[in-house]
């Protein structure tokens, strides 16, 4: 177990490909244990960049210059925080020695909807909903038709919900198919069409994993709209029996991956039924209530993962986060907050963004109570009492 001091010869040296507003708590997280980080990403001023010791501009699909900025600096572990980055050159950094967070082939699988889909449900076996891969307007036609309306159709290849739609009759198929090809965020040249679960509720369970020990973060209830997230809690509460089931599929699919680092599994749970839906290798969206819920946040136990370290924490509080979105277009983005706003129990964190657009998350409110259910309604009440100039 070796800690050390930034910007020295034996600096332990981070960087972050991707640095958003999750990449700026895993930079501050690495701060506070003394590493060294490197933030890179596509457009100046990245919220990661301003915490960091060095940042890049550069094309994250482009494999020159991601090898380059990676051969540059020499760093002792890459944390991917976006799914747009150049696979090919993750791979090949990996062959030269640089340690991949959690590893480049566990990356690979779950930038793309396919290659995790059928990880999970065809090389490990775990229950999902129905599905088929379409890249004709035909086929994607026909797949509807087959697994039923409605039905879920996202690009195999995006995040956050870009791209993502429920057709609810065979006259939305063409609507689907025209959004999902213009408002994917990486490749839609082919599209995965999902069963629709009447699920009961969502959860994303935070799944911690070093070279000895894997833990689990009370699950955390969410709600989406248009496959992004605007409100999430914890805990959520479910039987014992869908949280063990929970907990054997996360357990299942972070050691079939491998590495370590922090894992959001996400997953619908109807009854005591758990279905797999989608996993990312990094700290989740959805985690960030985990800023006032727990000892150890999300970006914490990812630090600590990372570094191998022990990854233990309490559960302090129910607790619930909102998302801000802003809901104009400025290059001097400030906020307007209500004083109610900062309370011994509530808070505001902006994300430090350069620029707002509508739709475009700014920020987001941390509220504790006494229960999950009464944080989730104060959050619902406060973020109205936020705005953007």
């Amino acid at each position: 177990m070796r800690l050390s001091t930034p910007l020295k010869s034996n600096s332990i040296k981070i960087m972050l490909l991707g640095s958003g507003e999750l990449g700026k708590e895993v930079a501050i997280e690495a701060n506070r244990l003394g590493c060294e980080v490197i933030a890179v990403d596509r457009y100046p001023n990245a919220p990661a960049m301003l915490v960091a010791h060095r940042s890049y501009v550069i094309n994250m699909k482009n494999k020159e210059q991601v090898l380059d900025v990676i051969r540059r600096e020499k760093p002792d572990f890459v944390l991917p925080e976006i799914e747009a980055i150049n696979i090919e050159a993750l791979f090949e950094a990996e062959n030269e020695g640089i340690h991949i967070i959690p590893n480049a082939e566990a990356v690979n699988k779950t930038m793309n909807r396919k290659n995790i889909r059928k990880f999970a449900a065809e090389s490990l076996g775990l229950k999902t909903s129905k599905y088929k891969f379409v890249s004709t307007y035909e086929d994607l036609k026909n797949a509807c038709d087959e697994l039923g309306y409605p039905a879920v159709v996202k690009p195999i290849m995006s995040s956050s919900g870009h791209g993502q739609s429920i057709v609810k009759s065979p006259e939305e198929v063409i609507t689907a198919w025209e959004f999902a090809k213009s408002d994917a965020r990486g490749s839609a040249d082919e599209l995965i069409v999902e069963e629709f679960i009447d699920f009961d509720y969502e959860i994303t369970l935070l799944t911690a994993k070093n070279d000895s020990e894997i833990v689990f973060c009370p699950p955390i209830g969410h709600i989406q709209k248009g496959g992004d997230y605007i409100f999430s809690w914890q805990e959520m509460e479910m039987s014992e029996t869908a949280l063990q089931k929970a907990q054997h599929i996360a357990k299942t699919i972070v050691e079939g991956l491998g590495g370590r680092g922090i894992f959001g599994v996400e997953m619908f749970i109807k009854g005591d039924e758990v279905y797999f839906s989608e996993v990312s290798p990094r700290p989740h969206d959805t985690g960030l209530v985990t800023l006032i819920t727990q000892t150890q946040s999300e970006f914490a136990l990812h630090i600590r993962a990372v570094l191998n370290l022990p990854l233990g924490f309490e559960f302090l509080t129910p607790g619930a986060s909102a998302a801000f979105k802003a809901d104009k277009t400025t290059y001097t983005p400030s906020f307007n907050i209500a004083h109610e706003v900062f309370s011994q129990t509530s808070r505001f964190v902006v994300f430090g963004k350069p620029e707002s657009h509508p739709g475009r998350r700014m920020g987001v409110l941390l509220v504790s109570d006494k229960t999950s259910k009464d944080a989730l309604e104060r959050a619902k009440l406060l973020i109205s009492k936020v705005s953007i100039d």
